[in-house]
């Protein structure tokens, strides 16, 4: 059942219990906690502790105080989550590495609860500091190691290359290899004379899998977004084998700067918003016509979608 409170469409969610041997037949209706509408509160619960403020003069921590758009529609949005918090905004740095870590924990609370969709053995970690050379831990850029050696210790060679293969996400997710024992529980599949070079098995030696990088933004201006696609081009072009998935997570309210991550194909393959329901019925309240007609583009066009929808497409 669906009604409106405030602009908001919610969502009542409830399970027909079924009568044995009539499938047919209703039965009686019982509420049900549906787990990532509650990890999504509990992940904009985690922000409005000391992320998502509001300053003695009223503007949200991620709105842009030069821009009158971007001041109403944050406070729009921090008005549906409830945000009480008066509190200065914090440096751009400390806000961010805030974002990444909250972001890293809902990714692992809800992805980890796919495992009957997505089976193995993953991990999700935040990237602290920013070494150039993260990903050359994982089985596709493990060559990166090699290239970069070459290039310090040859002039040209450096200057030819530039920096294009360094990348550092914000959060990655992995998966590590599989044991044979594993690999063979429904029947035998593998021994030494096959399969001797995939990097899922373990006793081949290979890395973990790089499964996804995430790059976190909690707001996003011109130089944010160009970053978040040459780092996406760069996992492109410098992997060997499969390409991991490549998201991006904004909590940036104004429609115009999502568009300039967005919109487009080839690098990225999705911005996840952190309260995208909440944003829609901002800009709609707001009368905000044009930003309603930017949002319709990326959300129909599948370039923008809500956090909630994150780790179900990391299971694909």
């Amino acid at each position: 059942m669906e009604f409106c409170r405030d602009g908001i469409r919610i969502t009542s969610v409830r399970i027909v219990k079924q009568p044995e041997g009539n499938p047919e037949m209703n039965g009686d209706l019982v509420d049900s906690i549906v787990g990532f509408a509650e990890a999504r509160k509990e992940f904009h619960a985690q922000l409005l502790l000391n992320t998502l403020t509001i300053n003695t003069a009223g503007v949200v921590s991620n709105a842009d105080s030069s821009n009158k758009n971007s001041k109403a529609i944050a406070r729009e949005i921090a008005r549906f989550l409830q945000a009480e918090t008066i509190g200065e905004r914090v440096a751009g740095q400390t806000s961010g590495n805030q974002f990444e870590s909250i972001c890293a924990e809902f990714i692992e609370k809800t992805f980890f609860k796919l495992s009957h969709l997505r089976p193995g053995k993953w991990n999700v970690h935040q990237v602290s500091g920013r070494n150039r050379l993260e990903i050359a831990k994982y089985e596709q850029y493990a060559h990166l190691i090699a290239l970069d050696s070459a290039a310090k210790s040859n002039p040209q060679l450096a200057a030819a290359l530039g920096s294009d293969y360094t990348i550092s996400p914000d959060i990655i997710v992995e998966r590590e290899p599989e044991c044979d024992q594993v690999i063979n529980s429904p029947e035998l599949l593998v021994d030494d004379s096959v399969t001797r070079m995939s990097a899922l098995r373990s006793s081949n030696g290979g890395k973990p899998i790089l499964h996804a990088s995430i790059s976190c933004k909690w707001t996003i201006r011109s130089d944010r977004a160009q970053n978040a696609r040459s780092e996406a081009l760069n996992l492109i072009r410098n992997r060997k084998g499969n390409l991991p998935h490549v998201m991006v997570v904004t909590a940036e309210p104004t429609p115009s700067r999502l568009a300039s991550i967005a919109l487009g194909t080839g690098d990225i393959d999705c911005v996840y918003h952190f309260a995208l329901y909440e944003l829609i019925s901002a800009v709609e309240i707001l009368g905000l016509s044009d930003a309603a007609d930017m949002l319709s583009v990326m959300v129909n066009g599948k370039r923008l979608k809500d956090i909630s929808d994150l780790p179900l497409d990391l299971a694909v």
